[in-house]
């Protein structure tokens, strides 16, 4: 089954502002740039989790989900098969792109890329953040976690956890927000699908700290730096996470944040949350005057 969410690639005109906001806001670190002139950054020992290509437009480019061998990740592409899924090969060339030893890939009901690889190159002892910084928590975790934004949280479900396998963590379901959360190893949740009607696209990564002064720290250099702050400083009801919301060169936000909690599948019960925080999180007038994420009109994609 799925191991990780091995990297994430988007597409931007503003590509080239995540050489500074990458390094000095999120204390990732720069790694070779793409053929295209692809700003790549690392959070651990892989050669890149996060790409910002050139793009027209801001847009979710496609996900990365690791598998533990290519054998594990043959079975799984041939049960897609059997069921129906159409299931692309990756090239030679994209492998190398993406830095992985092989790759399958589909699309979910709204078209949204999901790569499916094995062997992520690393470079152990290698990784120091772009600032000063505890770390990541990466590795055998993941790069975080994606929220996706999808018109249709049922057909979401069916696709997401009845075909592709991922595991219910649980649900946020209130008056304006409902959202399914899903995991593949101990995190919390590596997807959450986000049900806004009308529309797809991809509303945030998650990148969790080693340590809670980081996100302080974040946070402070966020503003310094002009970075619109979304959401203040908060506790998630689900995972726990403390966290705050902030806006990148590119409409996505990233939630970066300490503290989640780790699920053991003998014992994790999904249960229904009726708020997404314990406290804090409250909207700030840059978030109230910002879309949520990257958003298109389903009817514009799947024309």
């Amino acid at each position: 089954m799925i191991r990780e969410l091995a990297y994430l690639g988007v597409g931007s005109p503003r590509y080239e502002e995540w050489l500074t906001y990458g390094t000095t806001v999120l204390g990732c670190a720069l790694a070779a740039r793409g053929e295209d002139g692809a700003v790549r950054l690392r959070v651990d020992d892989a050669v890149h989790r996060i790409t910002v290509r050139p793009g027209e437009q801001d847009e979710l480019l496609y996900t990365g989900w690791a598998f533990t061998s290519e054998v594990e990740l043959a079975a799984y592409v041939d049960r897609l098969r059997l069921g129906g899924i159409e299931v692309t090969q990756g090239t030679a060339e994209e492998c190398r792109d993406r830095g992985v030893a092989v790759m399958s890939w589909v699309t979910d009901p709204w078209g949204a890329r999901l790569e499916f690889v094995a062997g992520q190159h690393r470079r152990p002892g290698t990784f120091w953040p772009g600032r000063q910084l505890s770390g990541f928590v990466a590795d055998d975790f993941g790069l975080g976690h994606v929220v996706l934004i999808v018109p249709d949280l049922a057909a979401a479900d069916a696709f997401y956890a009845d075909v592709l396998g991922f595991t219910l963590s649980d649900r946020v379901d209130e008056e304006h927000m409902k959202v399914r959360f899903y995991h593949c190893n101990g995190r919390h949740h590596s997807l959450a699908v986000a049900q806004v009607p009308g529309k797809v696209g991809f509303n945030h990564l998650m990148l969790e700290v080693k340590s809670l002064d980081d996100v302080g720290t974040g946070l402070d250099l966020a503003r310094a730096a002009g970075v619109p702050v979304l959401r203040g400083l908060g506790r998630h009801t689900n995972d726990l996470m403390t966290s705050f919301y902030m806006a990148t060169p590119s409409s996505f936000q990233i939630e970066y944040g300490h503290g989640g909690i780790i699920v053991d599948d003998l014992t994790w019960i999904a249960a229904t949350n009726d708020r997404p925080s314990l406290w804090g999180h409250e909207l700030t007038e840059a978030g109230r005057a910002t879309p949520p994420g990257i958003l298109h009109d389903v009817e514009a994609v799947l024309a």
